[in-house]
């Protein structure tokens, strides 16, 4: 076999080193992670049987960077475009390319490139040897990504938030960067459809994502996927929060599942209080000095109390909260609690730190739309989000549309799901007509990327903050 290191012509084909001092001691020189043998052994596989080893370390995502001696970084991209041009690949056409190039010399000249070739007697380790030159990278990258973060807190930055956000995206990068996604054949998956099917036509299967806890708009959409964003969109005291809220308790508390809530608006105490009450069946006008609760009244209250102290259930009231700060929470909330629904209240409080953010409104909330989706499918788990309709349903007699959401272009793009909240009581225009239309209310779906659109009919309690799946049916003409 032959040597286990290459023997380097010039300074530029010489391993890269990182200097670190610890304690202040000079002259404690470390070099970074690397390992050369497996990188050659990796090299003579794909020069002897490029057809089966280069398209397989194509298909895991090797780049010439992630060689540690830069003249096999400058080999593998020879390799691979001759690879990619369907050129012949055995050791003369190759010295004559690299020569041709000007490169030869550079990964150590015709003797080296013969040692390369013959170094792995077999591609039976391929995968192996691939896995270690990877995983090298990785350490390499993480040292480099930490070495940059200290140095620009050395610089000391204005926005701290928003460098710890830098910081902490260029840590997630890596990881998603070693992520290798194969492709799958359709053949593979038809029985696993087939199988769904039955079991949905043997009733012994449920919707796909999380019940809202509202019939008719779960059999709309399936349930909260995993990955999707669902935007409730309303006039200012439509009840939007109390829809919202109403959707978590039923989640947290009815199914147990981690959530995670953002108040831009109110705070955690009201968030809660509005919880229990509602839950209790207690109408908060009834809080008064001076009250006496009956004793019905106080067994809901401490059995209300009790299902909420039980449920995983954890809200963040930070007013004007950045879409960096919410990231770097949900990541958290996930690592350690491992949160399966997100809802925020609302898009437009929220704010982006970027500079082109601060330039343009537009230009934030689309920031802010965006980035909630990618942190929904990066969490792969579903998030609500309220938004802000403009003055457009008052024009029209309190009829909202999609149009109305404010700054709506880069939010209806990014929605999986938008439903438009509306109360008839709120437009009514004098008593009459307010008591008669009292309590009915709808969601009306006005977009659904994987399932119908329509109206969705619901009864508000006032008393109790509190929206209600109602039998009255739409017509959605």
């Amino acid at each position: 076999m032959a040597s286990d290191g290459p023997t380097y012509k010039d300074d530029k084909s010489a391993p890269r080193l990182q200097v670190f001092k610890q304690d202040d001691a000079p002259g404690n020189i470390r070099a970074l992670p690397s390992a050369v043998g497996p990188e050659r052994s990796v090299l003579s596989s794909m020069m002897q049987e490029p057809a089966n080893f280069i398209g397989h370390a194509v298909e895991e995502h090797l780049t010439p960077d992630h060689f540690y001696v830069p003249a096999h970084g400058t080999l593998y991209k020879v390799l691979l475009e001759l690879y990619e041009k369907d050129r012949p690949i055995e050791l003369v056409s190759l010295t004559q390319t690299l020569a041709d190039r000007s490169l030869l010399e550079n990964i150590g000249g015709p003797s080296e490139l013969t040692n390369i070739y013959t170094y792995a007697p077999t591609g039976a380790h391929f995968d192996y040897h691939l896995g270690i030159v990877k995983s090298k990278f990785l350490l390499r990258s993480v040292i480099s990504s930490c070495t940059e973060s200290i140095s620009g807190a050395y610089e000391e930055p204005d926005d701290v938030p928003g460098f710890l956000d830098q910081v902490e995206q260029k840590v997630f990068a890596i990881k998603e960067g070693s992520e290798v996604q194969g492709e799958l054949k359709a053949k593979d998956l038809i029985g696993e459809v087939l199988e769904i099917i039955e079991q949905f036509a043997a009733g012994e299967r449920g919707m796909q994502g999380i019940p809202t806890g509202y019939p008719d708009l779960d059999s709309m959409g399936g349930g909260m996927k995993p990955g999707e964003m669902f935007i409730i969109a309303a006039r200012p005291s439509m009840g939007k929060t109390s829809f919202m809220m109403n959707i978590v308790e039923h989640i947290a508390v009815d199914l147990g599942k981690p959530s995670l809530v953002f108040s831009c608006e109110m705070s955690a105490l009201q968030i809660v209080q509005r919880l229990l009450f509602a839950r209790a069946k207690f109408p908060l006008s009834n809080l008064k000095p001076g009250f006496q609760l009956t004793r019905g009244e106080l067994q809901r209250i401490q059995t209300a109390s009790k299902e909420l102290m039980d449920a995983p259930l954890f809200i963040d009231d930070t007013p004007a909260i950045s879409i960096g700060d919410v990231r770097a929470k949900a990541r958290r909330k996930k690592r350690d609690e491992d949160i399966q629904f997100i809802a925020i209240d609302y898009l437009q409080l929220m704010r982006s730190k970027s500079r082109q953010a601060e330039s343009s409104r537009e230009r934030e909330i689309a920031e802010i739309s965006a980035g909630l989706k990618a942190i929904a499918k990066e969490l792969q788990i579903p998030i609500i989000v309220l938004a802000q309709l403009n003055r457009g349903p008052e024009q029209r007699g309190g009829t909202p549309r999609m149009s109305d959401l404010r700054e709506s272009g880069s939010i209806e793009q990014d929605a999986d799901m938008i439903g438009l909240l509306y109360r008839q009581e709120y437009y009514a225009d004098n008593e009459e007509e307010r008591e008669e239309s009292g309590g009915i209310a709808e969601l009306v779906v006005a977009k659904n990327r994987n399932g119908p659109t329509g109206n969705v009919p619901l009864t508000f309690i006032k008393e109790l903050m509190r929206f209600e799946s109602s039998d009255r049916r739409i017509d959605p003409a």
